[in-house]
């Protein structure tokens, strides 16, 4: 048998370690430079996403500012149009004249002033039940969506119907009334855009979570709809229910059903023991 014997400084061999060492090499400095690369390229994507994060709260604040202003404006509105001339003309009607006019004249004066004065505290109290309604602040949110639905349905224009399967406790009352105002602007949404037949609330609550859930026949979006409304100048409405949507720590989801025949909405509101009452 014959032995060869490799003498590790013949120039060959160490022509292979070279390069093998400088071939490692360059693969580790590859390897961190790739690392590096990865890891800003992360970076950039991750100060992205926070960017247009960013964008989109200041999207939704910017609606609720101006949805806070539309109802003052509005407000201002009915007070300075209708309840300013009301009580003007009440008080043409009582002026210092009228203790000089006889006595027919001072009571059908008294009378038409009284009638005035009741019209302007019906305007008043119309605001204020617009702002939040009695049946809501009363009874709670069954009964106040109950009430909107029956209204819609007294309509003849659409069938319109609410069932509460698991409303054992009335939520707190802000969360009653943020939750009241997203169904309000969803059924708008639905009776002025979707041309529907019928439009359908359930309401459930299990797994700490309370559910609202809106189906109707009519013209709708879906998810990707609702989320690229919201990030552009249209679709003020949705933006209102994404704000309130926020303030609630809620989700809120647009689906077509998969029967192809009717669109879904569905509210998830998270929901802890000490929040009932």
């Amino acid at each position: 048998m014959i032995w060869l014997q490799i003498n590790p400084s013949q120039p060959g061999i160490t022509t292979v370690l070279f390069f093998g060492t400088v071939g490692m090499l360059v693969l580790a400095i590859g390897l961190v430079v790739f690392i590096v690369f990865h890891q800003r390229r992360v970076i950039r994507y991750q100060m992205q996403l926070q960017r247009m994060e960013d964008e989109q709260q200041k999207i939704l604040l910017n609606a609720s500012i101006r949805w806070q202003e539309e109802e003052r404006q509005r407000i201002a509105a009915d007070l300075h149009d209708d309840a300013g001339p009301l009580l003007a003309t009440a008080r043409l009607y009582l002026n210092e004249n009228l203790v000089h006019q006889d006595i027919n004249t001072q009571l059908q004066s008294i009378y038409n002033a009284k009638q005035i004065i009741d019209d302007t505290i019906q305007l008043i109290r119309n605001i204020s039940h617009s702002l939040m309604p009695p049946t809501l602040k009363n009874f709670g949110l069954e009964s106040a969506i109950n009430d909107l639905f029956q209204k819609i349905n007294g309509s003849g224009s659409i069938n319109a119907s609410s069932r509460f399967h698991d409303y054992r406790q009335r939520l707190r009352p802000e969360q009653e009334l943020l939750i009241f105002r997203v169904v309000q602007e969803l059924v708008n949404n639905i009776l002025k855009h979707s041309n529907a037949s019928f439009i359908h609330l359930t309401q459930n609550y299990n797994d700490n979570a309370f559910y609202i859930r809106l189906h109707h026949d009519g013209k709708g979006i879906t998810q990707s709809d609702f989320e690229r409304m919201n990030k552009s100048s249209m679709g003020l409405g949705l933006k209102n229910i994404q704000s309130r949507v926020k303030v609630l720590q809620a989700d809120i989801h647009f689906e077509k059903d998969l029967s192809q025949t009717y669109y879904k909405v569905t509210l998830e509101i998270p929901i802890e023991e000490e929040e009932l009452i």
